[in-house]
């Protein structure tokens, strides 16, 4: 890596300086894995076995998936016992480890086998996911729709929730639309403290763009590699993939703040924008 301009003679030395940050840097570099992030997966569950011979086909193993069964009832997940409520997290699932092979990954299945999920039981999740195990980076490809939250409680109760996370440095990555793309879907609404998600579609998994559409600002690959619906373009395939970008740059440099991994992609988007002679989004 050659040394950074010692003064800013050529315009902008902040540019100078980001120009060494590119994505062939980051994301290709050999400890760029996801070793050393955990992952939680706040969804439909895990299907552990399916993923484990999947991978074990290609060569390679797998940490163990741990991870609990929320319900509206108990203060304490279930346990996990490897199975799924319904394919959708598993094919999220599976994205990360496609992307980050080396994270440790949690299920928080929310739904279980009342096929059905409540706000409370969102937020219990975010909680035992920050505070019991510890993950570094929650995905969320899932979302509440706005009529759900017409409770002011319910509401700050979820944005207190995830201001938490951001305050403990942890990363939260959330689909946009989930329900309909003209209706506002919390939490990703709730955009500052978080990463916030669209749909895209990328030559390269590993591609993605800051594409500022209040309140969602990033674009990802979406879609998925594994499951009945993955072949069609959606947000829950979307955010598991910066999710998975954002564990192999964590890789890097475990102790990363949220709002300096969304400086990061920004930057990296604006790289690849020169790169590609396009105009920043």
């Amino acid at each position: 890596m050659t040394d950074p301009p010692a003064d800013n003679a050529s315009g902008d030395v902040f540019a100078d300086l980001f120009a060494l940050l590119t994505p062939q840097r980051l994301l290709h570099h050999p400890r760029a894995t996801g070793a050393g992030i955990s992952v939680c997966v706040i969804d439909s569950g895990v299907e552990r076995g399916l993923l484990e011979d999947k991978f074990r086909q290609r060569g390679q193993v797998l940490r163990p998936i741990e991870g609990g069964v929320f319900t509206a009832d108990q203060p304490e997940p279930l346990p996990y016992e490897g199975h799924q409520s319904t394919p959708h997290g598993t094919t999220v699932a599976d994205i990360l480890l496609t992307l980050a092979p080396s994270i440790r990954l949690y299920s928080a299945d929310v739904f279980g086998p009342q096929g059905t999920c409540e706000v409370e039981v969102v937020i219990r999740a975010l909680r035992w996911a920050m505070d019991v195990w510890h993950c570094k980076v929650i995905n969320l490809s899932l979302g509440v729709p706005e009529q759900r939250l017409q409770q002011m409680q319910r509401r700050q109760q979820l944005l207190r929730t995830i201001e938490e996370a951001y305050y403990k440095d942890v990363l939260i990555v959330a689909a946009a639309h989930n329900e309909h793309p003209l209706m506002r879907s919390y939490p990703a609404a709730f955009a500052p403290p978080l990463l916030s998600v669209d749909k895209g579609l990328f030559a390269d998994p590993l591609d993605f763009a800051y594409h500022l559409s209040e309140p969602i600002e990033f674009q990802a690959h979406s879609r998925g590699y594994l499951g009945p619906f993955a072949a069609e373009p959606a947000t829950s395939w979307a955010a598991p993939h910066l999710a998975g970008i954002a564990a192999r740059i964590l890789s890097l440099r475990p102790s990363m703040k949220p709002f300096e991994m969304k400086t990061i992609l920004y930057w990296m988007c604006r790289s690849l924008d020169k790169e590609h002679g396009n105009q920043l989004r």
